[in-house]
């Protein structure tokens, strides 16, 4: 793989390039000293993967992801000095198109690079992930939900899947939701354990509904947002409760869209809504076709307003959406179903 790493301080840059060359089969293709630069090189020479520092002078990193989704597309995970001191601009980043957030290795008092083995593992899961995008697997058999689940599921649900890009899109889409839904909206975003609780805290701003994170054997109720918060696969137990799973442990989309709408097409009786929003690959599209075949809504993002068009897009061309939207229109499409289906059922 061919690596960008984009940061203006000498001793970060060498501690990257010698991880980096640490694997076999890994390049630095290019090193850009700030965000301005690494906009310019991406423009000429896109690499395998960009690693983005955030704080630096003349461009920060959250405006050159943006600008690099805009112009370049390419992967980028965001390596920093402190994640934790930076959760707001991670989150920016993470919402114009950055895929992860890993803490900056560093040098010891021998010259050898010390904590780089996450920085590895997350540019591996990179590679594995844009090999997944290129694979359909073959559908599995789903078994109908129980008719005895139906009194535990007297509320709707809302499952909502993104991957890069996503943060923002989640922030908009739930800044449309009114605190008076009478619904669950459960999501599940593509990142690491270790900001999943931070993202809820984020969403938890622009949302009107609390947020927190979903727990193993944390029953559903109405009027909430549950995020999906570890690197295991988030699903639904009957009557309606949560539970993770690591299989299928060769699923390099962690959490799954798939493997958690498909635990829904099997165990929650009631049609509710589900969408698919911005994200690199194809995960979400097998899933929220068999939720249409259950009866659910389904919506996928339009292309044009997604950082990444990649999971909405397959969404569609599987013809598993109801209907295709911009991402503006989409959570006051969720609330208005919401309201006439709550009008309906009354």
């Amino acid at each position: 793989m061919r690596i960008g790493i984009v940061n203006d301080l000498a001793l970060a840059v060498e501690t990257l390039r010698r991880a980096v060359l640490s694997v076999p089969g890994q390049e630095v293709a290019w090193i850009a000293r700030d965000g301005q630069e690494a906009v310019k090189r991406c423009a000429v020479d896109r690499p395998d993967v960009v690693l983005m520092d955030l704080i630096m002078p003349v461009m920060d990193g959250v405006e050159a992801t943006r600008r690099i989704m805009r112009d370049s597309p390419c992967p980028i995970l965001l390596v920093t000095a402190t994640v934790t001191g930076n959760f707001t601009k991670v989150y920016e980043a993470m919402g114009c198109g950055a895929l992860d957030a890993v803490n900056t290795p560093v040098l010891d008092a021998n010259g050898t690079v010390a904590g780089h083995a996450e920085l590895i593992r997350k540019i591996s899961q990179v590679a594995a992930s844009r090999r997944a995008a290129l694979r359909v697997d073959p559908p599995t058999p789903l078994r109908m939900p129980r008719a005895d689940n139906q009194s535990e599921q007297v509320f709707q649900l809302v499952a909502i899947g993104s991957s890069t890009g996503g943060p923002q899109a989640l922030g908009d889409v739930l800044s449309a939701i009114p605190a008076s839904a009478s619904a669950a909206i459960v999501i599940v975003q593509h990142i690491a354990q270790d900001f999943a609780g931070g993202l809820a805290t984020w969403l938890g701003q622009r949302s009107k509904l609390p947020v927190s994170l979903a727990t193993r054997g944390m029953r559903i109720e109405p009027g909430r947002v549950y995020l999906a918060g570890t690197n295991d696969h988030l699903v639904l137990k009957p009557p309606r409760s949560f539970d993770y799973t690591a299989k299928p442990e060769d699923n390099p989309m962690r959490p799954s869209v798939d493997v958690f709408f498909n635990s829904l097409a099997e165990n929650w009786v009631r049609p509710g809504i589900a969408a698919v929003l911005t994200g690199m690959g194809r995960d979400g599209a097998a899933g929220l076709l068999r939720l249409k075949q259950r009866g659910w809504h389904t919506i996928a993002q339009d292309a044009a307003s997604c950082v990444v068009a990649g999971m909405p897009v397959a969404a569609a061309q599987a013809g598993a959406a109801r209907v295709i939207l911009p991402l503006r229109e989409i959570g006051p499409a969720i609330a208005q179903r919401l309201s006439i289906n709550s009008t309906a059922k009354s």
